[in-house]
């Protein structure tokens, strides 16, 4: 992202977004972006499975129910982004110009939904089905 990207536009991107350089534009479109985050998961900071982080904006919009998704560690890949997996095309195509506003109406309430879903339900056999779905998703799109 280019410098003092946070003060610039919303805190959700869509495809086109004017915060992102020509490199990261590429690095996100190959989803390259992601392995960073590898370096929290050997860190322990993050899991490959789990809720993915959300912005505090977002969170501090959590309802008493939602608070369930911080009880466990963030991660790379779940339910949520797997389904929105191109969140970027879908708020860029939504016709609504502020990106926050489009991914508040469009994307989160069934992310929330998919992440308390995945905390309620987590276990090894859905952490691994859910790592083949991402690799899968990787490699053939």
């Amino acid at each position: 992202m280019n410098v003092n990207a946070e003060n610039i536009g919303a805190t959700s991107t869509n495809k086109n977004d004017l915060r992102l350089t020509y490199v990261g534009s590429i690095l996100r479109k190959y989803k390259f972006d992601e392995l960073s985050q590898l370096i929290n998961v050997f860190l322990g900071d993050m899991s490959l499975v789990g809720p993915r982080p959300e912005v505090l904006k977002f969170v501090d919009q959590y309802s008493e129910e939602e608070k369930i998704i911080l009880t466990v560690k963030p991660g790379i890949t779940d339910f949520a982004s797997l389904k929105f997996h191109n969140e970027g095309e879908i708020i860029e195509n939504s016709g609504i110009i502020d990106a926050d506003e489009a991914y508040s109406k469009l994307i989160r309430p069934e992310k929330l939904r998919l992440q308390i879903k995945y905390v309620k339900e987590q276990n090894l056999i859905t952490d691994f089905k859910l790592i083949l779905l991402t690799i899968k998703k990787i490699l053939i799109g």
